[in-house]
């Protein structure tokens, strides 16, 4: 075992000492004394004060015995069930259970050997725990532990991971024990499924299974936990599945109050830090919500689902307090307990209304359990999350004042006050998943509450989604040459669409700008790889392109020079990964590249990582070059052949966790009569914006970087017009002067900036369910009746018209109305409603728009969607209400709201016109070929989905269907959007080719015959 790792072995132990402390699992008071001295001391005169934001009435729940902890409370709040050490003779835990009404406690484990971590069966009758009362030696071992805490001997290990810990279920009417697993190793840390129908728990088993590497073997013989893993099984034992696999402790598994995830902790690989992770119950979608760098362990939800609580050591290696996050990681952790020495393992009751954890707090210092009621409104507060439930009250106000105040007509007045409200600094640019975004959409729910309108969300008014913000650095980041160890986002950073896992030392070669282009308008061929031996080894690479290339030359490689591109084609020769270093002529402010989403979501089967100059020169050092002559001599364009480089061996561990988030569209419905009808009217505007400081879309200048896009424009006037004609609607259908024939359902979709991401996730949820229109293809009305996108993802005429108003606060000249080619209705519809307006209108054809109109075109619906086109204040913080023309936006809402209200009128559905599929992307790359394949840029997948195909196109004529997932080009593997454009660009017209995708689970060839734009 080298130096480092016997480091990291140290540094591991000296937690599991640290833990001991909160368990009291040591042996003596001197080992405490070694190893538990603070390094920040809190202030504890005003501990129970601080405390009382959260907890109040604390008390201590058990007195009996040396120490007890981790105790647990049954389904219905009746029972709870702990471990102490009490029993004379073992010193080791028991389990018991103590009846919450009487106060009486039963030992429920046998009384000799060791036991740990219990959890009471949802029926009540059960319960689970892990013990070695099998083991042969186990009287004997507890003869030892007496022996050697009476000569005040240390132990080797705080914790030993008893290799003969197994997991057992206790029947409480005096069934007995049914032992649950077998297997040689660790079995502990269980807990059912809220259904009792699964255990969660944690092993290190294939550490005595499968066969280890001889650093592996001798970091386990020093510290059995670094083979730790969650597994989860039936309740019986069967069915034993392994969710993660990684280097470091993996445990403390809980199911979440719905069970469909998990949560537990991770330990990095060298023990000194841990983060709280959460994960589907398949193992999917792990997520690391902490980021503190720190001790934070012992994770566990409260019952609402809304956050977690957990144990940290951030104010001192001894002093471990509460915290909370919340389930999607969004906010900063928030500090629950104050107090010196250990608070960790805490647990709510069922109902939420009370807290249990272990805590060192006693006379004593002593672990015991304390119980004290709790502040979930206030936890709510802190996080962030009262939205729906104390923020909402404020918005709510908000919303009824604006609405006692406006007129059922089209006032200007009143859209200005609902724009103010929109753009209010507290609202801090309406970004999706953030607090400005929930008081936005609490905002229109209340105002459709006032209106009479019917909630149509999942949950009232509002639809949740989920979607992935961004990436963030995992814990376990390394990157290692010979001795040196380099720290990652300093000295180096993995790419965003990086390949995960760790990858063993690997030899690296130079390949100068990693360009490979073909020889085209007087410009030569240029390949960096020429003559080198690429396969199986890392590649470094310049960013970007030669420096001081011609105009004509910078045109023609740049597309080859993208960091994508150079990916694909380190990939293809063969590479075990992609290096990329700025070079001292680069021009960059940042040598390393941001850790930031792309555009797609889509990732790479090779590992990337950007590195600093002064790691590249240590790379280049044994091989006698610099990188200032090696940059200077390919910067004028001439070829340049690569290299190995000398005794060098590259080892790295990428780590990069997706951020999820959550935002909300708001639904609601105007009926046209008792009950829903069959066909509706969807009026959409979408409700997010970019938000606060830099990112994203932002075209914000160098001194508004930090400052809040208001998005008054963009689009708070579109919701203010929203709301003036759900309003105008409502009070018809109220008054009795309108009879609907179908329903209107009023959307403020959120997500839009970030890819409309909630018109998209609303257009999914209904494909199974409004499917009602004639979509047979070959039918005389299947022009249209259907999309030409495949019968499955039409959901008209069950939608049977969107409306759309995106940006109408600038009205200067022309309201230009987009979509008017999708049916033929539009024409005469624009000259009749806009007759008592006057309004001067400029019709576009196009369908295929940016905004989310665009969702429900490529849906089969007909769609209007209004703007008044784009300014100098687009996307930065100068888009602010003062400079929106409200008369204008007033008059653009009237004639959607008329428009509106025929398509409410009408007999039947407006008919349905499919076009042309977009090109702008083929455009951009150059492409000749076209397969009229429309891209869905929402989706995260491996390959490219397709939101749908082009009516008549090659796709449809090859049997393409939209949902369909594309793996696989003309022999070109597809794992993103970009491998799909370069793939693309080689294809001929009229020359077929096979292509490759997954329908429904399944792998499906077809052949292809590229269509030409010439």
């Amino acid at each position: 075992m080298d130096s480092s790792t016997r480091v990291c072995a140290r540094q591991r132990l000296s937690f599991k000492l640290l833990l001991t402390f909160a368990l009291g699992i040591t042996t003596a008071d001197q080992v405490r004394a070694e190893w538990f001295q603070d390094t920040i001391k809190t202030e504890t005169s005003n501990s129970a004060m601080q405390e009382a934001e959260f907890l109040t009435k604390t008390r201590q729940l058990t007195f009996e015995g040396r120490r007890a902890g981790e105790g647990y409370f049954s389904r219905d709040g009746k029972q709870l069930v702990f471990q102490s050490e009490r029993e004379p003779g073992n010193p080791f835990f028991q389990i018991y259970v103590m009846d919450l009404e009487t106060g009486d406690t039963e030992q429920v484990s046998p009384g000799h050997g060791k036991t740990t971590c219990a959890w009471i069966h949802p029926d009540g009758k059960r319960v689970l725990f892990a013990s070695t009362h099998e083991d042969a030696a186990a009287r004997a071992k507890q003869a030892q532990e007496i022996k050697a805490r009476q000569e005040g001997k240390k132990k080797r290990y705080s914790w030993d991971y008893d290799e003969h810990f197994d997991l057992f279920a206790y029947s409480l009417d005096g069934g007995g024990y049914q032992r649950i697993t077998s297997a040689r190793g660790y079995d502990a840390e269980g807990s059912y499924s809220p259904d009792g129908k699964l255990i969660a728990f944690a092993s290190n088993r294939r550490a005595y299974s499968d066969e280890m590497t001889e650093d592996q073997r001798e970091l386990f013989e020093h510290d059995p936990s670094t083979m730790m893993e969650i597994y989860v099984m039936h309740a019986d034992g069967s069915q034993i599945q392994q969710l993660t696999n990684t280097s470091g402790y993996d445990g403390g598994p809980f199911f979440s109050p719905d069970g469909k995830r998990i949560c537990w902790r991770r330990f990095s690989e060298n023990g000194a830090i841990a983060e709280v992770m959460t994960m589907n119950v398949d193992g999917s979608d792990k997520r690391q919500l902490t980021h503190l760098d720190c001790m934070s362990w012992a994770p566990f939800y409260h019952p609402s689902g809304k956050y977690l609580i957990f144990a940290t050591n951030r104010h001192g290696f001894s002093n471990f307090e509460l915290y909370l996050v919340d389930t999607g990681g969004k906010s900063n952790p928030v500090r629950v307990t104050h107090t010196d020495r250990f608070d960790g393992l805490a647990v709510f009751t069922p109902d939420g209304n009370q807290l249990a954890w272990t805590s060192g707090r006693t006379d004593s210092k002593r672990s015991h359990l304390f119980i004290a009621n709790w502040n979930h409104t206030q936890a709510l507060r802190r996080l962030g999350l009262a939205s729906n439930e104390v923020a909402t009250d404020a918005a709510g106000q908000a919303a009824t004042f604006s609405q006692t105040r406006s007129s059922p007509g089209f006032s200007p007045t009143d859209m200005m006050r609902h724009v103010d409200y929109l753009c209010r600094d507290e609202l801090s640019g309406r970004l999706t998943g953030t607090r400005g975004e929930a008081l936005a959409t609490a905002y229109v729910a209340a105002y459709f509450d006032r209106l009479g309108l019917v909630p149509a969300g999942r949950e009232g008014f509002f639809q949740n989604f989920e979607f992935t913000s961004g990436v963030a650095l995992g814990p376990n980041n390394r990157l290692t040459l010979a001795a040196d160890n380099f720290p990652v986002d300093d000295s180096w950073r993995p790419v965003s669409f990086s390949e995960t896992g760790t990858f063993s030392p690997t030899p690296v070669v130079f390949a100068g700008y990693g360009i490979v282009a073909p020889a085209a308008e007087g410009h030569p061929e240029y390949d960096s790889f020429v003559h080198l031996d690429v396969k199986d080894k890392w590649i470094l690479v310049f960013r970007y392109l030669p420096g001081q290339i011609t105009p004509e030359q910078r045109q023609q490689w740049a597309r080859y020079s993208s960091l994508r591109f150079k990916t694909m084609v380190a990939r293809d020769k063969g590479a075990r990964g992609l290096i990329v270093v700025s070079g001292p002529n680069s021009e960059f402010k940042h040598q390393l590249v941001k850790l930031q989403i792309d555009g797609t979501l889509s990732g790479s089967s090779l590992p990337v990582i950007s590195i600093t100059d002064e790691v590249a020169e240590k790379l280049l050092a044994s091989s006698g070059q610099t990188l200032q002559k090696l940059q200077d001599r390919l910067d004028t364009g001439e070829p340049m052949m690569g290299f190995p480089l000398t005794d060098v061996e590259l080892s790295v561990s990428v780590d990069i966790q997706q951020i999820k988030m959550e935002g909300r569209n708001v639904l609601g419905r105007l009926h046209a009569s008792d009950q829903p009808s069959d066909q509706v009217v969807v009026v959409g505007a979408h409700i997010d914006h970019l938000g606060k400081g830099p990112g994203g879309s932002s075209l914000a200048r160098e001194n508004e970087q930090e400052m809040i896009h208001y998005g008054a424009d963009d689009n708070a006037s579109g919701v203010a017009a929203l709301l003036e004609v759900a309003e105008y609607l409502s009070d018809q259908r109220a008054s009795g002067k309108l009879q609907l024939k179908r329903d209107v359902l009023f959307a403020a979709w959120s997500g839009e900036e970030l890819g409309l991401l909630g018109s998209s996730h609303f257009v999914k949820s209904l494909i199974p369910v409004v499917n009602s229109g004639p979509h047979d293809p070959e039918s005389p009305t299947a022009d249209h009746a259907g999309s030409g996108h495949g019968p499955d993802n039409s959901i008209y005429p069950g939608i049977a018209a969107c409306i759309n108003m995106d940006m109408v606060g600038r009205l200067q000249n022309n309201l230009v109305l987009h979509g008017v080619g999708s049916s033929s209705i539009w024409p005469a519809e624009i000259e009749r409603r806009n007759a008592p307006i006057g309004l001067s209108i400029s019709a576009q054809n196009d369908s295929y728009i940016p905004t989310d109109a665009s969702v429900f075109f490529m849906r089969g619906v007909p769609i209007l969607s209004a703007f008044t086109g784009s300014h100098e204040d687009y996307h930065t913080p100068r888009d602010t209400p003062e400079k929106l023309n409200y008369e204008g936006a007033a008059r653009i809402a009237r004639f959607m709201g008329l428009v509106t209200r025929s398509l409410a009128l009408r007999d039947q559905a407006p008919d349905y016109i499919s076009q042309a599929g977009p090109e702008q992307e083929q455009r951009r790359a150059n492409l000749r070929a076209y397969l009229g394949t429309i891209p869905d840029y929402s989706e995260e997948a491996e390959g490219v989905k397709l939101s749908g195909v082009a009516k008549g196109g090659p796709a449809a004529k090859s049997g393409l269907l939209g949902g369909d997932v594309i793996v696989e080009l003309a022999g070109k593997k597809i794992e993103n959007i970009y491998d799909y454009t370069y793939a693309i660009e080689a294809l001929k017209a009229g020359e077929s080719v096979k292509i490759s995708v997954t329908r429904k689970g399944e792998r499906l060839e077809m052949e292809i015959t590229p269509g030409s734009r010439d």
